[in-house]
């Protein structure tokens, strides 16, 4: 290739905008779910939902496609990448439709599975048609809009969710999906171009089954020893048996010729290490997304909408320095753009530890926005590491394992976070419901939203109850805080011994002299 030669789609740009569009419908109802949780949970306007059906609503969508995301990356290589990405927002808007007529949280759980399904035929070829369509010198910029794109659904959903609690019922949450949808089908039709793997391989069904089924049985077990307690075979069973199974998967994926996810590609550091970096943040992360939405509405009595509003910060970090951080990159290097991203992150985290019922609400949003700017530091490069270590025509397995790393770990911080908020919360408020009559007794024990519906009909005894539970819940709030920050700061060493620094991205700002490097990375 010359030096100055672009091999980039003519239209690459125009095609970013739809993959955007594409993007958005997947991101943005998952933070529409998190200013709705509270609804769901109430027997009255909502579905009555428990806090382990609420993490079961989140986390059968995650589950499902994180499950998914290995076989559908590489059948969109070889089936052709547009063809999923249409099949998938199709299947989304439907599942989104279905969600928001469901009757009872098992329907919904059901239903949010099956969007699980459209979204992992979406979210894997939007990397990888960006990887096909744009010039190795310019991906970087390209997959920094990418993440930015992330970073504006979450800033759209929690305001856009909390403006349609405020006026309509829970289910337009979902509806709100259905034009979105509509518009991502006609401007891909339109825009894209195909492309598929010259080379496909055969599917990898025992690899996809595997996966599927360790990552449901690890993740129930530990969100039912969080609702129930671990102290019960059913929940050590679950456990055990899920990383047995998981073993098994890895086990089978190296003896495979066709694997779904070839596992030797965690030997390589280029790969292995902003992997395993996704998989921590997002750990971290999203349990504390989980507990936010309950502190802001409950603790601190805000309305939805008024709640979406305070997450804004967060988002406008990452609209503001996901799209540079290519450059700051090409200036620093991954390795030190992703460690200040990482300290960032693990200070925003732990800070959560101070926050009370009485602090002043702006400090809730400031650290948001620091936590935003962190990860915003982290995604690009780590996400323009995976995708640099493979081939273009493999461009759909570097992000189905981009992605599902990120989908499994945040499910997993729900669920491992979503466990300790529960047991401590359980523990602290005991005292204070131990006079209740059995029936209410439980149901303010198991969780916050079930303390407030109780102590909405017990008259004089509600704000002792209601101070109660709004202290229990704070304490677990600093304990899920605390441990995702530590999480996050494991992640350091991971950056500072294999994150690739200036060297490897070279080729990039200076094209001219050494072009071998820019055509391959």
């Amino acid at each position: 290739m010359e030096p100055h030669e672009n091999t980039g789609h003519p239209r690459r740009w125009a095609i970013l905008g739809v993959l955007v569009i594409s993007l958005l419908v997947v991101v943005l109802d998952n933070t529409i779910l998190n200013v709705a949780l509270r609804t769901l949970a109430d027997p009255v306007h909502g579905l009555g939902a428990s806090q382990g059906e609420l993490e079961w609503a989140i986390n059968s969508y995650t589950l499902v496609f994180a499950g998914l995301l290995f076989t559908f990356g590489v059948l969109g290589d070889r089936l052709g990448r547009k063809r999923f990405l249409m099949v998938g927002l199709a299947l989304f808007g439907l599942a989104s439709l279905l969600s928001a007529y469901a009757q009872d949280p098992g329907q919904l759980i059901a239903t949010r599975a099956l969007m699980g399904v459209g979204g992992a035929a979406i979210m894997p070829v939007t990397l990888s048609i960006i990887s096909n369509v744009f010039d190795p010198r310019e991906r970087a910029k390209a997959i920094g809009v990418w993440a930015g794109a992330v970073g504006l659904a979450v800033a759209i959903g929690p305001v856009l969710g909390g403006a349609l609690l405020e006026h309509y019922w829970w289910g337009s949450v979902f509806l709100i999906n259905v034009p979105v949808v509509a518009l991502g089908v006609v401007l891909v039709a339109a825009l894209v171009p195909e492309s598929r793997d010259p080379r496909p391989g055969r599917v990898d069904l025992l690899g996809v089954l595997l996966s599927v089924v360790g990552l449901v049985a690890l993740t129930y077990g530990i969100i039912d020893g969080g609702e129930h307690g671990f102290d019960r075979a059913r929940v050590w069973l679950a456990v055990v048996g899920g990383l047995a199974v998981l073993g098994w998967f890895v086990a089978h994926e190296l003896r495979s010729d066709h694997p779904s996810l070839d596992v030797r590609l965690f030997r390589v550091p280029r790969f292995a290490a902003p992997v395993a970096l996704v998989g921590l943040v997002f750990f971290a992360a999203m349990g504390v997304m989980f507990f936010g939405a309950f502190y802001l509405q409950l603790v601190r009595g805000y309305s939805p909408l008024e709640s979406g509003l305070l997450f804004l910060p967060f988002a406008a970090a990452q609209l503001i320095f996901a799209p540079r951080s290519a450059a700051m990159v090409r200036r620093y290097g991954g390795r030190a753009v992703a460690g200040v991203g990482l300290l960032l992150t693990a200070a925003a985290l732990g800070a959560f530890v101070l926050i009370d019922a009485d602090t002043p609400i702006w400090i809730f949003s400031a650290l948001g926005f620091v936590q935003g700017a962190g990860m915003a530091n982290i995604m690009p490069p780590a996400t323009e590491s995976i995708m640099s270590a493979l081939p273009r025509e493999k461009a759909g397995v570097g992000s189905a394992v981009s992605n599902t790393v990120r989908q499994v770990a945040g499910a997993l911080g729900v669920a491992v976070l979503g466990s300790v908020l529960s047991a401590v919360y359980r523990n602290d408020v005991a005292s204070a419901v131990s006079a209740l009559p059995a029936p209410v007794r439980d149901a303010a024990q198991e969780s916050i939203s079930g303390a407030y519906a109780v102590a909405g009909r017990l008259g004089a005894g509600a704000p002792r109850l209601i101070d109660a539970a709004n202290d229990s819940f704070v304490s677990a709030m600093h304990w899920a805080a605390g441990i995702s920050a530590l999480v996050a700061l494991l992640g350091m060493g991971i950056v500072l011994r294999w994150m690739p620094g200036r060297p490897v991205l070279e080729p990039e700002a200076q094209p001219a002299t050494e072009p071998e490097l820019a055509g391959t990375a």
